[in-house]
């Protein structure tokens, strides 16, 4: 049962309050001055704290200063007597929400249900971090190394909040997989999780995919359609290749993000927006900006909370984990079990990885094609056994004397989407084919093997 200590000098208020709480299911504790409530603290941790601005021994936000951080609780400032400063320090020293009296207790009430939810979060995140040893997973993501645990700890703390994330890493780390451990462990988890890849899309629709458009508002308009921003109502929105999206675009998000409302094309009527925002890109964002890619603005806006994915070559630890993973996945779906050879785990973590994850899944899948029962070396792709001695493996390809035109052609068009973060219409634009010609050599691959 969660916990709320309620601290007020006014008897009336106190009773009131405790007995409104109890019936949101909680346990209280009730202090009538700083000193009885720093007593109760330690009896028992709360999980949230009602604080009465004004105490008689006291302000109340000096109690802030000897929470315990582990706990965290969140802590409802309550004042009879409001001010723009007072509320501005008190946001600025972390409470979560600020009352003013008489008290809604509607909106009391959301807040009670909210850290009824972020409770149970907690208790969530608490048993993935036990079970690390064990599983050797996260959630969704894979891995003991010690930046991975890192990563665990940041999301396990921005989780909970409604904070927006600013998600980095290279093509292949695993930005979406982050991006929807983050929305599983939120208070959003029940809502829909929506994602838009940005570089993915033509400028002239894109706007339409984010924002949604009334019927007739353009050729071709010929029913109302529902944008990103709507289809993730109560969920959280993930905007992929957020610096792929055209400049014109960029303003109209940060609007969206500062005011919490936008408008469909062809519409008037604006729409709330109620979704929780994540962003990603396998760009340095600070070079984004010098570049002219991202607009200062937003990339301030959207870095409320930044975390910084490791390439697989610095976290080499893992890749025997991760192959094993896959392999099980692979042998469940094609219903043969297969396994590793007993050598190769260490030769595995002689390679770079350049497209990491994504290169080392896309490399089992290979070797467990090729292999009887036992993945050995010799199973897996020659790009992998052998890697060509290049100053920069992330920009260069591997081709031998003797290779076949159309396996020459092969590697390069798929290490062309890798680098493009499987974006068709980059990649088409830089190789000088058409997106057709592209489709239909994507067809041919999967029918040979996977990608």
């Amino acid at each position: 049962m969660p916990h709320a200590l309620i601290v007020d000098d006014h008897s009336d208020t106190l009773s009131s309050l405790a007995e409104l709480v109890e019936r949101e299911g909680f346990s209280t504790s009730r202090a009538r001055s700083l000193q009885t409530a720093r007593e109760e603290l330690p009896a028992r941790p709360p999980d949230v704290i009602l604080l009465d601005l004004h105490l008689p021994d006291g302000e109340g936000l000096t109690l802030l200063d000897e929470l315990d951080p582990r706990s965290s609780p969140a802590v409802v400032l309550m004042t009879g007597q409001a001010s723009v400063a007072s509320a501005i320090s008190a946001l600025r020293r972390g409470v979560s929400d600020y009352l003013i009296k008489p008290l809604d207790f509607g909106h009391l009430r959301t807040i009670l249900a909210e850290v009824a939810q972020t409770r149970g979060l907690k208790e969530e995140i608490g048993a993935l971090h036990a079970g690390l040893s064990g599983r050797g997973a996260f959630g969704r993501l894979v891995g003991t190394s010690p930046k991975m645990l890192e990563i665990y700890e940041q999301i396990s703390r921005v989780s909970p909040t409604s904070a927006t994330v600013l998600v980095v890493g290279d093509s292949g780390t695993g930005k979406e997989l982050v991006a929807r451990t983050v929305h599983d462990l939120s208070r959003r988890r029940n809502g829909p999780f929506v994602a838009l890849n940005c570089g993915a899309m033509s400028p002239t629709l894109i706007e339409s995919e984010l924002f949604g458009h009334e019927r007739g508002s353009f050729t071709g308009a010929d029913r109302r359609h529902k944008g990103v921003f709507e289809q993730a109502m109560r969920g959280t929105l993930f905007l992929d290749e957020i610096t792929e999206m055209p400049m014109d675009l960029q303003v109209k998000l940060l609007r969206v993000l500062e005011t919490g409302v936008f408008v469909r094309t062809g519409g008037e009527s604006p729409l709330a927006v109620d979704a929780r925002f994540i962003a990603a890109t396998n760009r340095n964002p600070e070079e984004a900006v010098r570049e002219g890619r991202l607009r200062d603005d937003l990339f301030y806006r959207l870095k409320v909370f930044q975390l910084s994915l490791p390439p697989l070559r610095d976290r080499l630890d893992d890749v025997e984990l991760l192959a094993t993973r896959f392999l099980r996945q692979i042998s469940e779906a094609e219903g043969v079990d297969k396994r590793l050879a007993p050598d190769v785990a260490q030769k595995l973590c002689e390679y770079s990885w350049p497209g990491n994850v994504r290169e080392l899944k896309n490399a089992v899948y290979s070797a467990y094609i090729m292999a009887t029962d036992s993945l050995t070396w010799d199973c897996f792709p020659v790009e992998i056994r052998e890697p060509a001695r290049l100053p920069d493996s992330g920009t260069h390809l591997p081709i031998h004397v003797g290779m076949t035109l159309a396996e020459a052609e092969r590697r390069l068009i798929i290490a062309t989407m890798s680098h493009f973060d499987g974006s068709k219409t980059k990649t088409a634009a830089e190789l000088g084919i058409s997106q057709k010609t592209l489709y239909t050599r994507l067809k041919e691959y999967r029918q040979q093997k996977p990608l």
